[in-house]
């Protein structure tokens, strides 16, 4: 299999508890009980490549899915995670100690892609792969929330030791196209980089489960960040729907294929076996022009920022 060769990438983000977990952040509390058929129908569907972090819940979401892959063929499934400079310690070597406790509790003794998850400083951080690239530790190396400057000033970097950026993950919806209209993805096209969408469902407020009359449950960080917007979203996620029937799919699957049409690969976060047939059956959708333009048109006159905390 080509990791590259893909269509999606499934995200953990909300499996497991604690500090960025997905009780905090997206108001979940998923057993590995709960979990584990979601992984096998997805496993059984070739969808197998998986994004975590090992911030997510401070290393839950990694461990649960370790402990999915462990019995698995390494050769039958890609993990993507992540340094996290902010939480990074005092060793000589903090992305390797990272890295090998992030390989410890996903069972792996390779990493398919592995991210610089924040921009803290691009000069310090990024050299911090070159080694565990050339060592076989990580296939490929990816750098996240980084603007265009800072893409480029790691390629550069990179570049000097034999290596490059192979991925660049950045937030990317309809109510946020930064990495568009800054010229992001196109570097990306022009420098043989695959560009991962992340949060194109912005967190569930864009898969038409969720408008003014039915907000986020209350206690969990997608409540405080989208609730007071929803009622701003309403027209678009009517458009949504009006679309979706069309197609006789869903909202969400709506929102996947017109991330899929902009040339990313997104990265959709899965906590349902129901959620794994949408997805895999919105990669079959093939929207029209017409169709992308209405979408489009309708999410600019939104007008409201969705740009998070850790983004820069």
């Amino acid at each position: 299999m080509n990791i590259f060769n893909q269509k999606v990438v499934l995200g953990a983000w909300a499996w497991g508890s604690g500090i960025a977990g997905g009780d905090q952040v997206f108001g979940n509390s998923l057993t590995e009980e709960e979990l584990r058929p979601v992984f096998e129908r997805a496993f059984e569907k070739k969808l197998t490549f998986w994004d975590t972090a090992a911030v997510y819940g401070m290393g839950d979401s990694e461990r649960i899915l370790g402990t999915f892959v462990k019995d698995k063929e390494r050769k039958d499934f890609f993990i993507s995670t992540k340094f996290t400079p902010q939480i990074a310690g005092n060793s000589e070597h903090p992305a390797e100690v990272m890295l090998d406790e992030s390989m410890v509790r996903l069972n792996i003794d390779y990493v398919d892609i592995y991210w610089i998850h924040n921009n803290a400083d691009v000069k310090r951080w990024t050299p911090e792969l070159i080694s565990l690239a050339k060592n076989g530790k990580i296939k490929n190396i990816g750098v996240s929330n980084h603007n265009l400057d800072e893409i480029k000033q790691a390629n550069d970097i990179l570049k000097k030791e034999g290596l490059k950026i192979s991925a660049v993950q950045n937030h990317y919806s309809l109510l946020h196209r930064y990495s568009e209209k800054n010229g992001i993805i196109d570097y990306c096209k022009d420098n043989d980089i695959v560009f991962f969408s992340y949060m194109i469902l912005e967190q569930g407020a864009l898969s038409g489960k969720y408008n003014s009359n039915n907000p986020f449950p209350k206690k969990s960080q997608r409540a405080f960040y989208y609730n007071d917007k929803l009622p701003r979203m309403d027209k678009l996620i009517n458009i949504l729907k009006e679309i979706a029937d069309g197609y006789k799919v869903s909202v969400a699957q709506i929102v996947t294929a017109w991330a899929i049409y902009k040339g990313t690969l997104p990265i959709i976060g899965v906590t349902s076996v129901e959620q794994v047939d949408d997805i895999l059956n919105a990669t079959e959708i093939s929207l029209s022009q017409s169709d992308i333009k209405k979408i489009e048109d309708s999410a600019d006159n939104v007008s409201i920022s969705t740009v998070r905390e850790w983004e820069s």
